[in-house]
């Protein structure tokens, strides 16, 4: 039977777990508001580009882009992200849950059975998810150097680089990008995305007010601008998927600290109870003795 030191001992451990995931959870809180802000800065770029490839689109040329040319898919390149650590609940699980569902279906559509897939995990937890994968023969785990959930633009501007120097060199023939789209705190979406080669349907947006566009004059030619504006694009969506991933890992983080928070406090609540109980039955045994003594 617990004792009254023990249960003291108790609340104290729990109320100090208590303070601590309250202050991890302000502190991923903070870290979320920044990733959120960082999201926001990048949209007046990404418009600005939009615009540019909706005036282009309204001009009567053709338009061509080696990272336009779709080719027979032999490798697949699929960049996975998650975070570097943990206390973020089931984020990460629900990612490679995600990732082995996608590479599944990509197999299904495979008639050849031929395709091989190159993972390549961002964030020290994926990576760690992610080498149960190289068991398979079709499965091949590449490390991005330098890169993490964390990177800056600079990082992610030379990983986009990489990317698209191996797809136009024939190392990859297509690649996809897993990763958790930021909606609010309390809703991230799973997402599966083709980056390389680019699609057609990636410019519907761009050229949604291509209508209402100016008539302009391009220097030296629109399919020069177009093939020089492309790469921004590429480099602008990895850039908000970073952003995405990093506030949506924080936005785990502070549900995970939200629900150990509360935890704490229900267990507080009964560990308190069950003391005052205790407390109150060695008051009223201490009073029996001092009565019984008295009238003996």
């Amino acid at each position: 039977m617990a004792t009254l030191r023990d249960l003291k001992g108790r609340i104290g451990s729990v109320g100090s777990s208590e303070k601590i995931t309250g202050a991890m959870k302000m502190i991923s809180s903070a870290k979320m508001h920044k990733a959120e802000m960082a999201i926001r800065r990048l949209l007046p770029f990404r418009t600005q580009l939009e615009s540019i490839m909706g005036n282009l689109l309204a001009a009567d040329a053709e338009f061509v882009s080696p990272l336009t040319v779709a080719r027979e898919v032999r490798t697949v390149g699929i960049v996975v992200l998650g975070s570097d650590d943990g206390l973020c609940g089931a984020y990460n699980a629900n990612i490679f849950k995600h990732l082995v569902a996608h590479i599944d279906g990509l197999r299904a559509a495979d008639t050849s059975g031929q395709s091989r897939f190159v993972i390549m995990p961002v964030g020290a937890k994926m990576l760690k998810a992610v080498s149960r994968l190289s068991a398979a023969g079709d499965v091949t785990v590449d490390v991005p150097a330098g890169l993490s959930s964390k990177s800056g633009a600079d990082d992610v501007k030379a990983f986009v680089a990489r990317l698209s120097d191996s797809f136009l060199d024939g190392t990859l023939d297509r690649v996809d990008f897993v990763y958790m789209n930021y909606r609010s705190v309390s809703r991230q979406t799973l997402r599966a995305e083709q980056l390389l080669p680019v699609l057609p349907q990636n410019f519907v947006k761009a050229g949604d007010g291509a209508a209402a566009s100016k008539l302009y004059i391009f220097e030296p030619d629109a399919a020069s601008v177009f093939r020089s504006v492309l790469p921004l694009m590429l480099m602008s969506s990895v850039q908000e998927i970073f952003c995405e991933n990093r506030a949506s890992e924080q936005a785990a983080r502070v549900m995970a600290m939200q629900s150990a928070n509360d935890n704490a406090k229900k267990l507080l609540d009964q560990l308190q109870l069950e003391y005052n109980k205790l407390r109150q039955q060695s008051i009223t045994a201490e009073l029996l003795d001092i009565i019984g003594g008295q009238v003996g």
